[in-house]
């Protein structure tokens, strides 16, 4: 079972790896910001702190003054990155999260970080900063792990938990401090020290039942269900399943922490929640909510044209039809010395526009020198293929070099259509036929490197560092600070969730 935690709390991980980076297309999820995960806890009867959310220095600054009306408070990038902490953004200013303790302060801060990039261990390239969370500054007393994530072994949810004090998965705790202890992963934790970690399988027909939620609370706690005559956990727990989870199609709901102030209030400080992407049609106000800036430009504008890609780190372009062909076709690149710009599926439906904005996709992106089209012509065509191909060559004007190869249903008519278009001096699109898969990726790799040697350049010593930035430091914290604050994530007023 702990093996079972440890995989189904990675599950949302994304990882570098090409083959588990495809993945990410069978992992659907809307991943929505901190603050608004927040706030639908809020909306259903979760407690949660209190807190702001500025777009302008001179906002964040106004909500320090006269809306928090606290001594100290804590400003947070708000950015779909975990590590905030740790990253530096790319003026040069270090740390997403921050303790704050006057007006002049937050409003400093808060230019260093909006309209930057946030670059951190999760978001090597940066996500840019919209947004900054003023929120309160607390002290708690006791701090939990709990999640509920979807859970391939048992097909339906998991329920876990810990006592121990936790970081999300493989990101840094982003509360902006500690309730005393180290932080460290839940998946570290499961491997190492099993005992913290508890965990209850859900059935998906019958849902989470009361008895499971006080043994859950028991184990993590040490709490009896006497010893909580207000069944606070338990009536918490309870509700996060039945009126958030199941209720807004959920993947993942992640608090950590939740914790019990000195004052005895049980208190979500911190929360992340992933939605069903295939649930969009019914929870339609939640994906309005989703924040395209976050997210890859090149697989946003796929997504909105059905098409299915994922960046990739190479500079060979695929386009293919079906996953299971795209796969092949990415790894005999890689066999042939050559690296994947991209994982594009164009399914066996797609249609002539869908082609096009496949390949003004691939053509847009500095980093494809040459294009691999193979195509299997089962249910897609190859003669649409064809077609869609040469309409992209004359409305948008294709300057990468295309090697095609075409096999399948109507590959003579696709073949035709491409020679004639080639064979025409007016013309000057590169596109080069080859006779199998072997030979295409061979001719595509052996292009790529001719382009890369040309494009090579070696820069100059003195030069190497002229665009460095300076690394930018907030001032040091004064000694005072209790070492047991923790930042408590708060939450802005806005319209609601649907009922």
């Amino acid at each position: 079972m702990i093996a079972t935690a440890v995989r189904a709390v990675e599950l949302g991980s994304r990882t570098s790896i090409i083959g588990r980076r495809i993945q990410r297309q069978q992992i659907r999820y809307l991943n929505v910001h901190e603050y608004l995960s927040m706030s639908l806890l809020k909306e259903n009867g979760i407690n949660v702190p209190t807190g702001y959310l500025a777009s302008t220095p001179e906002e964040a600054e106004d909500i320090f003054l006269n809306k928090l009306n606290k001594k100290d408070a804590v400003i947070k990038a708000q950015v779909l990155s975990g590590g905030r902490v740790g990253g530096t953004f790319s003026n040069g200013f270090v740390g997403g999260v921050h303790p704050i303790t006057s007006g002049k302060e937050v409003k400093d801060i808060s230019n260093h970080m909006l309209h930057h990039k946030l670059i951190t261990k999760q978001a090597p390239d940066g996500v840019i900063c919209d947004k900054v969370w003023i929120v309160e500054h607390l002290k708690l007393k006791r701090e939990l792990y709990i999640s509920i994530v979807m859970d391939r072994n048992s097909q339906g949810p998991l329920l876990i938990g810990s006592s121990f004090h936790c970081s999300r998965g493989s990101r840094i705790s982003d509360s902006g401090g500690s309730g005393g202890g180290s932080s460290t992963s839940i998946s570290d934790i499961a491997l190492s020290n099993p005992n913290f970690i508890f965990t209850e399988q859900i059935d998906i027909d019958d849902g989470l039942q009361l008895e499971q939620c006080e043994r859950f609370v028991e184990n993590i706690t040490g709490m009896e269900k006497d010893d909580d005559p207000t069944n606070t956990n338990i009536n918490m727990i309870y509700k996060l399943y039945h009126s958030i989870f199941i209720k807004y199609d959920c993947t993942q709901i992640e608090i950590n922490p939740l914790a019990e102030t000195y004052d005895g209030e049980v208190i979500a400080c911190d929360a992340k929640i992933n939605f069903d992407d295939h649930a969009q049609f019914r929870q339609t106000k939640i994906f309005n909510m989703r924040d395209y800036n976050q997210e890859d430009i090149r697989e946003v504008d796929a997504m909105k044209n059905d098409v299915n890609y994922v960046g990739l780190d190479g500079n060979i372009g695929c386009m293919v039809n079906g996953a299971g062909l795209a796969m092949s076709t990415m790894d005999l690149i890689h066999d042939k010395g050559g690296s994947p710009a991209n994982f594009l599926d164009v399914g066996g439906g797609s249609n002539v526009e869908q082609i096009q904005k496949a390949f003004e996709i691939l053509d847009n992106d500095p980093d494809c020198y040459v294009v691999l089209i193979n195509i299997f012509g089962g249910l897609m065509r190859c003669d649409v293929i064809a077609q869609g191909i040469l309409n992209a060559a004359s409305n948008i004007g294709i300057k990468t070099p295309l090697i095609i190869r075409l096999q399948g249903t109507n590959y003579e008519e696709g073949k035709r259509l491409i020679e004639n278009y080639t064979n025409d001096d007016n013309n000057d699109v590169n596109i080069t036929l080859a006779n199998d898969l072997d030979d295409a990726a061979t001719k595509a790799v052996q292009l790529a490197e001719e382009i890369t040697a040309t494009k090579t350049k070696t820069p100059s010593a003195t030069n190497s560092n002229a665009d460095a930035k300076p690394v930018i430091r907030p001032p040091p914290r004064s000694s005072s600070s209790s070492s047991t604050d923790v930042v408590l994530d708060p939450i802005p007023k806005f319209d609601g969730f649907p009922l």
